[in-house]
């Protein structure tokens, strides 16, 4: 048994995806989350600078006291992988592994479409990872580099980020995927317009949720659950307006509306 807190980090809103998953599959667990939303979007930064925010990302939430830390996000998990990150002291959990497990027991037509951030699409991780487990898998990817400074925005169901889904997934549509994987953990708060426009033949694969369950089947393998099936406490740590962040979060997760971030220096 351990009491320590998971801690987990995006670079904005889009990691809530899998908070808000660990809220229900693991309700006693405290969480510490950290939204670097200073330097977002991730999406267009180089590997340099990826590797940079996500080891900074991870010396803060050691410092905290965490006992794991799961990247939320498919940039970090597709571009910075967990050997290269030389202060890594904890368990570490990708969305990498999780989300294509899931893609692949969904699909029925072995056609998978993928949107992600440019720089997730350019890394392939996930395209790669799918073939290697399935010879017969046919994948397209498609960058979708307006949904996270949209969705940061809190355009999460309007006629703007309508009108952005429709033309990024016109791909996806004349590709014929049955299957499609949500590459970045922000776009799960979009899936309403998603579904509205692909319609409920096609399975959507949600990244967050898969990083959150992959998070709990570590905590089980490395006997680091806590074992309290109630009562866990999330703390929400950003780097740059609290406010912006705290409405879309509200919003996203519901009954945790009140939501309170604390603005912190990514060095302290």
């Amino acid at each position: 048994m351990n009491n320590k807190a998971i801690g987990i980090f995006d670079s904005g809103v889009g990691g809530l995806s899998c908070v808000k998953e660990l809220l229900h599959i693991l309700p006693g667990e405290d969480i510490k989350y950290l939204g670097d939303t200073l330097r977002m979007p991730y999406g267009i930064k180089t590997i340099e600078e990826l590797h940079r925010c996500a080891c900074d990302n991870v010396d803060f939430l050691q410092r905290r006291g965490v006992k794991l830390i799961a990247a939320a996000c498919g940039t970090v998990s597709s571009n910075v992988p967990k050997e290269n990150m030389a202060n890594l002291t904890v368990p570490f959990v990708d969305v990498i592994r999780p989300t294509v497990t899931a893609a692949l027991a969904a699909t029925r037509s072995k056609r998978i479409g993928i949107i992600a951030t440019p720089a997730t699409i350019k890394a392939n991780s996930m395209g790669r990872r799918l073939e290697e487990m399935d010879s017969d898998i046919k994948v397209i990817g498609v960058p979708c580099p307006d949904f996270v400074p949209l969705i940061e925005s809190g355009h999460l169901d309007d006629d703007i980020i309508r009108k952005s889904a429709q033309s990024y997934l016109a791909e996806i549509k004349a590709f014929g995927a049955d299957t499609l994987i949500l590459g970045c953990t922000h776009y799960p708060l979009i899936s309403k317009v998603i579904r509205e426009i692909l319609g409920d033949d096609v399975a959507l694969i949600d990244s967050g949720r898969e990083a959150a369950t992959g998070i709990k089947t570590a905590l089980e393998s490395l006997g680091l659950l806590n074992e309290k099936t109630s009562g866990g406490k999330t703390e929400f740590f950003v780097t740059n307006n609290t406010e912006a962040f705290d409405a879309v979060a509200g919003i996203f997760l519901g009954e945790n509306a009140n939501i309170k971030s604390v603005l912190k220096d990514i060095k302290e």
